[in-house]
């Protein structure tokens, strides 16, 4: 059985996309995880606009309805009380610990990892104990996700001065820098080919504990899958810091999901990666991370 470290839903249909395609519902959520062996799953709630939604009903539904999700808070650090001592986003970060939410996710605000706003968040996650799951931008103004220059140094200096926080790492710019980086492109997009020599990223979480892999979507997939051998490598050497995750947006996302599972059974059972790593990565560490 997997955990889910990483997905979206709504118990109301929001404004659908400009394919037409909106939010799987929890019911079809429910439905495909029987079917592709998913226990449980972290529920990452929208912060703002039209596609926002209440943790506090998310939080009840929980507890209620759906006992298979897992709530997470979500802010933007800028739109809520946030001064220049912390003050204000502690307490919003308490509250949503005290209504049951287990993280904070996922943090995509636009501004740069180090910018003043970012760090009273991190600071309150990590007085709280609160992991964080985080997308990564290339500069502030393009499209969403916090923003970082090539080779992530600014979350470099995040991983030094919060050591107690743990830190999801998501996206194409988060995961493109498993290898080299080449261009712009590949920090954008899915950069394809083996990996012949190690990038940013293994060296990151090799020198910081605190820095940990959330391997959804088709940036975490790529990651992988671009090269099966070093992806065992990797699986491998930071076995007790990667979640397995899906980001499904949409029905749609579904086959990619159930292949995805197929792929990290299909390591197990050929030997790539033993029923350890298979077992700690598919939910072993979410039930620790999480305390499950």
């Amino acid at each position: 059985m997997f955990i889910d470290i990483h997905v979206h839903t709504r118990f109301t249909p929001v404004m659908p996309r400009k394919d037409g395609s909106n939010y799987a519902s929890p019911d079809e959520l429910e439905a495909f995880y029987k079917q592709a062996g998913i226990e449980k799953a972290v529920i990452l709630p929208g912060s703002s606009g039209h596609k926002g939604q209440s943790m506090e009903e998310l939080a009840h539904m929980s507890k209620t309805k759906y006992p298979w999700m897992i709530p997470f808070g979500n802010l933007d650090p800028v739109k809520v009380e946030n001064n220049a001592y912390g003050e204000g986003i502690e307490d919003t970060v308490k509250y949503l610990k005290d209504i049951g939410c287990k993280g904070i996710g996922e943090v995509t605000t636009n501004i740069w990892f180090d910018d003043p706003f970012m760090l009273n968040l991190f600071a309150a996650c990590e007085t709280h104990q609160m992991p964080l799951i985080f997308h990564v931008s290339v500069r502030p103004g393009y499209s969403y996700g916090i923003a970082d220059d090539q080779g992530l140094p600014r979350l470099e200096l995040c991983l030094k001065l919060f050591k107690d926080l743990k830190f999801l790492g998501h996206s194409q710019a988060f995961w493109a820098e498993m290898g080299p980086i080449t261009s712009l492109q590949d920090r954008l997009g899915y950069p394809k080919g083996k990996i012949t020599e190690e990038g940013r990223l293994p060296q990151l979480m090799r020198k910081y504990p605190n820095l940990c892999g959330d391997l959804s979507a088709g940036s975490g997939s790529n990651a992988l899958m671009r090269d099966r051998e070093y992806a065992a490598k990797f699986l491998t050497e930071f076995q007790d810091r990667l979640y397995f995750g899906t980001d499904i947006c949409a029905t749609r996302n579904f086959e990619f999901a159930q292949n995805y599972c197929n792929f990290f059974i299909d390591m197990r059972d050929k030997g790539e990666i033993s029923a350890e790593v298979f077992e700690k990565v598919a939910r072993g560490n979410a039930i620790k991370l999480l305390g499950l």
